[in-house]
């Protein structure tokens, strides 16, 4: 940013953890640009103490603090939605740090709102996908935000220079923070995911060590465990017939995923900006939540809705994990998923064993399954056999035409 347009910036609202980085950035901004700093520290399930940070910035001489807890907004508002399409981006990973952008943006524009802020702050480095998504959801919701991101201007680069600055302006560094940190770690409540360092060479194992929230599927009970979820409308409400908020529903399902080692993802991804990443990835609850919202659906979702779903699928989680949350075309399909739900009501039975997830039995009141119709033995007549002649015969129409060109 230029100094005339930082001689503008009066006061910003810094999303902050009170970890090293977010300290930094703290204040380089008190420093770079002589402003006022509110702080903006959300609880998302991450499982860390959060009074650290808010006394952190005290000690910083921070005015306005904000500490949230937004586990069930997060869970209600941006998980679930995401649920009811079965998204997963590149087949595979279940957006856990993706979910949570557009929820702490939403909350950076708000107080910055609130207290007269003039813009907002992450700190996102220049090379990830989260700059983006912070980014374009805050200017999404507020066309006029200004936004810094200190990673994009400073020449703080490296670790070194990062705790070197903390010394010279009695930012207090964690003992574990004096070396190079083997790995970089985020988590909320859908997730942890593990980035970095020792993880930086795909064609090395990832140390035991880097998993934090799920045993190894060797070390899990040598019994299965059997649940119970019921769901309303696409969205799960119970466990074992108790019902439980949203949040509250996530954390239950994270402990029997843990238990049993299941979640686990190692994945090299492709980055919006252009490179490939690799990842660790832990999603204990969300992996029996998926197996379980797949389960409801092939009982009550028509053949064609279910087929559809599907299709759109791969482009509604590449939204997610670009950044989109906020856009027409995501709402729009958001509106298409959720129609789709209407009938997404009953219970899934299911198998947890030793990293795997299995769909053992469901029911619904709403079910489209009739046991009239597939069963072997003598049915009440609904279903004719000889009607398959003609339907076989029009679908071979053009195939037997084919054939016979391919023939000449």
């Amino acid at each position: 940013m230029s100094k005339d347009n930082k001689a503008d910036i009066n006061k910003v609202v810094l999303a902050y953890s009170g970890g090293l980085d977010t300290s930094v950035i703290l204040k380089w901004l008190q420093v770079e640009y002589n402003c006022e700093v509110v702080t903006f520290t959300a609880d998302l399930g991450q499982g860390e103490e959060l009074e650290p940070a808010r006394a952190k910035a005290e000690l910083m001489g921070i005015k306005e603090i904000y500490i949230e807890d937004l586990r069930e907004e997060f869970v209600r508002d941006f998980v679930f939605p995401m649920f009811r399409a079965n998204a997963l981006y590149e087949g595979v990973y279940l957006l856990g740090t993706s979910i949570a952008r557009p929820l702490i943006s939403k909350r950076l524009v708000e107080i910055a709102a609130k207290t007269g802020a003039d813009a907002v702050s992450h700190g996102a480095t220049g090379k990830g996908n989260d700059q983006v998504r912070f980014e374009l959801a805050c200017y999404a919701l507020n066309p006029s935000i200004k936004v810094i991101a200190p990673w994009r201007e400073w020449d703080l680069q490296s670790r070194t220079r990062l705790i070197e600055f903390a010394q010279q302006h009695q930012i207090p560094v964690p003992k574990d923070k004096q070396g190079e940190a083997p790995f970089s770690v985020d988590a909320n409540l859908l997730h942890t995911s593990s980035e970095g360092k020792v993880l930086e060479d795909p064609a090395e194992v990832a140390p035991d060590y880097v998993y934090q929230r799920t045993v190894s599927p060797e070390e899990a009970p040598d019994s299965a465990q059997i649940i119970t979820i019921g769901f309303e409308k696409g969205d799960a409400v119970s466990i074992d017939g108790i019902a439980l908020s949203p949040a509250n529903l996530l954390t239950r399902l994270n402990e029997l995923g843990a238990r049993n080692g299941i979640g686990r993802l190692d994945l090299v991804e492709n980055r919006f900006i252009g490179m490939k990443s690799r990842g660790i990835y832990e999603t204990p609850g969300g992996t029996i939540l998926l197996s379980a919202h797949r389960g409801i659906e092939s009982l009550t979702l028509d053949r064609g809705a279910a087929h559809l779903k599907d299709e759109i699928m791969p482009r509604y989680a590449e939204l997610i994990y670009n950044g989109f949350w906020y856009s027409p075309e995501r709402e729009m399909l958001q509106a298409l998923i959720d129609t789709s739900q209407t009938h997404v009501s009953g219970e899934v039975v299911l198998k947890l064993y030793k990293g795997n997830v299995d769909v053992i039995a469901r029911s619904s009141e709403n079910s489209l399954y009739s046991e009239d119709l597939v069963t072997f033995e003598e049915g009440s007549g609904t279903y004719d056999h000889h009607d398959a002649e003609g339907f076989i015969r029009l679908n071979a129409l053009r195939l037997k035409t084919y054939a016979s060109r391919n023939r000449r």
